[in-house]
């Protein structure tokens, strides 16, 4: 092989265009580098970018795994929650429930009682007075319902009712008077009337189940039509009545008691109350209520004075009953005398009783004697 075959100058080129190629492809050459270089550090900075970008991912990954498991665990905490209320709720819907099994048994109970009684414990207070009546075949002090006392009058005494309080109260502050009886005088001492009455009074009762109380009876019909009318009308089972076995007026109240031969009658004649029965001319609506058997178990009792009258002792029997009466009753008529208007008054000479009967002190306009 000839010197000629290595030539890197060809036939027609001079050196000079070859070293100006040659520069030119070190140009190239450096601009290659150049260009290697920034993508090598291009790569670099994405690398980096990439690093960062994985440990920022890693971060997160880990910071929404605890806040994931965060929210597990709150979520199971508010799923206890809402068993524990559930649970809860059940507990009290059962108490509920049973609350108002409780509260129908009381209503049934309270009905009950609301049958059987509707009795206060305190006992009204009501005043009493002497009228001028006397009671045979009473020994002792007595009460009852009717506000009717019972007083012992012991001999040498006399019981004077006056229509004021205030002139009972003027003979009681001056303790002794002296009353002129002809040629001679005596002297007698006034004193306060003091009863032991109920002031606390509990009762137990009970539905009678053959008696029944009638009331809102017409007062224009005799008592006898009343008792026949009633008797007939709830006798008959189309009005809901039975065999009656006895009927009795209570006069104080204005009410007749129906007592029946069964048992069954009288709940439903109560249960419905108003009754229309037939006196012939009209009818008239009465009402129907059980009738209540009671015992007293506690009773509280207090003083009660009575306020228009007044007790005069140590009067010597000096001359006969009715006369040593008027004088008394004159002596103390007078305003001289620290008197006024007389209503009743009852002299029991010595060695004699007299039982005094009180009855409740009612208003003027409507005062029975």
């Amino acid at each position: 092989m000839s010197t000629e075959d290595f030539s890197l100058i060809a036939e027609g080129e001079s050196l000079d265009s070859k070293q100006k190629e040659i520069q030119n492809c070190k140009k190239q050459y450096e601009a290659l580098l150049a260009d290697q270089k920034l993508l090598r550090d291009g790569i670099d900075i994405n690398k980096n970018f990439a690093k960062e970008f994985k440990q920022r991912a890693e971060k997160k990954k880990v910071s929404v795994e605890e806040e994931k498991q965060k929210c597990t665990k709150a979520i199971q905490k508010e799923k206890e929650k809402c068993r524990n209320i559930q649970e809860e709720q059940n507990m009290l819907e059962k108490e509920i429930m049973k609350i108002k099994e409780e509260l129908q048994s009381l209503d049934r109970k309270n009905s009950s009682l609301k049958k059987q009684t509707e009795i206060s414990t305190a006992v009204p207070e009501r005043r009493v007075v002497f009228q001028g009546k006397t009671k045979e075949g009473a020994h002792a002090v007595s009460f009852d319902v009717n506000s009717r006392i019972v007083y012992p009058m012991e001999g040498g005494t006399a019981l004077i009712t006056f229509e004021e309080e205030d002139v009972a109260q003027k003979i009681l502050s001056q303790k002794e008077h002296k009353v002129e009886l002809g040629e001679c005088n005596i002297i007698v001492q006034a004193k306060p009337i003091q009863f032991l009455v109920p002031e606390y009074v509990e009762m137990e009762t009970q539905v009678c189940p053959r008696r029944i109380l009638v009331s809102n009876l017409p007062k224009e019909e005799p008592e006898d039509r009343v008792l026949d009318k009633l008797d007939i009308h709830f006798s008959r089972t189309r009005n809901g009545g039975g065999e009656v076995e006895e009927t009795d007026m209570l006069h104080d109240s204005g009410t007749v008691v129906i007592t029946f031969v069964d048992d069954n009658v009288a709940k439903r004649l109560s249960d419905k109350q108003d009754h229309e029965v037939d006196f012939g001319k009209r009818k008239y609506k009465v009402k129907v209520t059980p009738f209540l058997n009671g015992e007293i178990s506690q009773m509280k009792i207090c003083n009660s004075e009575c306020m228009r009258t007044v007790l005069l002792t140590g009067i010597p029997d000096i001359m006969d009953k009715d006369n040593l009466q008027d004088n008394l009753e004159i002596h103390f008529q007078k305003t001289t005398n620290g008197g006024g208007e007389v209503e009743s008054i009852i002299y029991n000479p010595l060695g004699h009783t007299t039982l005094a009967l009180f009855e409740e002190d009612s208003p003027k306009d409507s005062q029975t004697v």
